[in-house]
């Protein structure tokens, strides 16, 4: 799927402007379906360079968050809740949802955890859909900055031949992004026990 992928990312990018929408289409099919995004994300920066890379993957990006929650929210809403129920995580996120809103979308956006689950998961949570764009839009920010630039490195790196060393950029997102999960699990088990609490007193 790798493969196809790559081969995809080269036919469009050869498109011209044709390409830009054939790749925003392809990166919210695959955010859709459960293919490797990251291998897309890290395609766009070593084909259309950083910039033009970030812009078509965030924008890619954002049709797959919302085409994936109008699903969850009203086409196939009981198989996601069924699929659901099986993810301890989920039944701590729907809880802080409820007490904690938009910032939980946020910060699990934020921290490397799964990016199409969670699509699929706030669409049978409570959080409206406007602050779950929003808080979308910003919180995919920084990772998609980070693949880009690499792909974009590594693409110019294969064109001069010189390789590359990690930067502190990249350090330092490492680092933000395990900040950002231990952030996250303590504002979702809060959220998820002051949530229970809640419905005890109100038994």
């Amino acid at each position: 799927m790798q493969d196809l992928l790559r081969s995809a990312l080269l036919a469009v990018a050869a498109w011209g402007a044709a390409g830009y929408v054939a790749f925003i289409a392809l990166y919210a099919l695959a955010s859709v379906v459960f293919l490797p995004a990251s291998v897309l994300t890290m395609g766009a920066g070593a084909v259309f360079g950083a910039g033009r890379g970030f812009a078509l993957v965030w924008t890619g990006a954002m049709l797959g968050i919302f085409a994936s929650f109008l699903i969850a929210r009203h086409g196939l809403r009981g198989w996601v809740e069924r699929r659901a129920a099986h993810m301890p995580l989920f039944a701590a996120i729907d809880a802080a949802v409820e007490s904690e809103g938009w910032r939980v979308v946020l910060l699990t956006r934020l921290a490397p955890l799964p990016f199409a689950p969670l699509n699929y998961a706030y669409g049978v949570t409570r959080v409206r859909l406007g602050e779950y764009l929003l808080a979308s839009g910003v919180g995919i920010v920084p990772g998609t900055l980070l693949f880009v630039h690499v792909g974009a490195a590594a693409g110019e790196a294969l064109r001069t031949g010189i390789g590359r060393q990690r930067t502190t950029a990249e350090w330092a997102f490492l680092v933000a992004g395990l900040a950002a999960a231990a952030a996250a699990v303590r504002l979702i088990g809060r959220g998820a026990k002051r949530a229970l609490a809640e419905r005890a007193r109100g038994a």
